[in-house]
């Protein structure tokens, strides 16, 4: 099995990497993390007590009020969110994917893996869409976890599969950067739920979309965002951070080490479409956090609120 020692820049041509059916691991995204990023991953103390900014303009505060908000962390996220505007390949993208999305919600969404029929459609389309397959081991203040997620590595092949005429073949290309790669989240949103969130923190979620598509750039820095202000809410409340809600946790997640497969059958028990048939499923879990005690393993386990979310 072919294993890359780093992640290829976005100009290197990705047909070039060989990824098999059966995964490629790859390691975490240490070349495009910025100083702050690679900080967050390698010192798991530094969120015990303390907060930092995610730009210079940004600045504690612990209200429920934004009347005691000097700068509107709404207006920072509204700003991330935004970014990607004239990313033509992303606008493409995001269409299909909200397509995709819209297909599996008229069926039963217990009987097949959504991400994995996502991923199946893209492929369809020409573009180079695998499962990312996070997990990592506990280490100093991160605990140990796994995540899965779509990412697509924009081609030849996916750009021209995506437009119609010749003309709009050739403008596209022209604004299209060739190896750009592109995060694709099914439930973006829900991974940032809190127990007890303050009316600023409420706002914040609502800003966010259900359904995730963007560049990783923009992703680590709405990751970050939203994990301060997780903190602070969690804070007024007098509630503990929880592990699961650390920015180096949450980090990780997308930009740790993973392993990317093409496979278009489900990793759980449940069958998977194939890419031409119509798009169904959903997994299922329970998120929630207000209590924290020990484990028979030594791992952490969560009380659940009264109203627990499930997805």
């Amino acid at each position: 099995m072919a294993k890359r020692s780093s992640r290829s820049s976005s100009t290197a041509d990705p047909m070039s990497i060989h990824y098999f059916s059966s995964g490629s691991d790859h390691d975490a995204d240490v070349d495009s993390l910025d100083g702050r990023d690679l900080s967050d991953l390698v010192r798991s103390f530094i969120e015990d007590e303390h907060v930092a900014t995610t730009t210079t303009t940004l600045t504690h505060h612990h209200s429920d009020s934004d009347e005691d908000h000097s700068v509107n962390p709404n207006s920072d996220l509204e700003d991330l969110l935004k970014n990607t505007s004239n990313d033509s390949s992303l606008l493409i993208l995001r269409s299909l994917v909200s397509k995709a999305v819209e297909s599996l919600e008229t069926f039963d969404n217990s009987r097949f893996d959504r991400r994995t029929n996502v991923m199946a459609l893209l492929r369809s389309y020409g573009f180079n869409a695998g499962i990312c397959k996070s997990k990592w081991e506990s280490s100093g203040g991160l605990a140990a976890g796994n995540y899965e997620f779509i990412d697509v590595i924009c081609t030849k092949s996916s750009i021209f599969s995506s437009t119609q005429s010749q003309s709009r073949q050739r403008q596209k290309r022209e604004q299209i950067e060739i190896g750009m790669r592109y995060i694709v989240d099914l439930d973006f949103a829900g991974e940032f739920e809190i127990a007890r969130p303050t009316s600023q923190y409420t706002r914040l979620i609502q800003l966010l979309p259900r359904v995730y598509v963007g560049r990783p750039e923009e992703m680590k820095k709405i990751v970050r965002l939203m994990c301060e202000e997780a903190k602070k809410s969690l804070k007024s409340r007098e509630l503990t951070l929880p592990p699961w809600r650390k920015n180096r946790y949450m980090q990780t997640k997308w930009f740790g080490p993973y392993r990317r497969t093409v496979n278009q059958t489900s990793s759980s028990s449940s069958p998977s479409v194939k890419s031409n048939d119509r798009f169904s499923a959903v997994e299922c879990r329970a998120v929630g956090f207000d209590a924290v005690c020990n484990g028979p393993n030594g791992e952490c386990r969560f009380a659940l609120p009264a109203t627990t979310r499930t997805r």
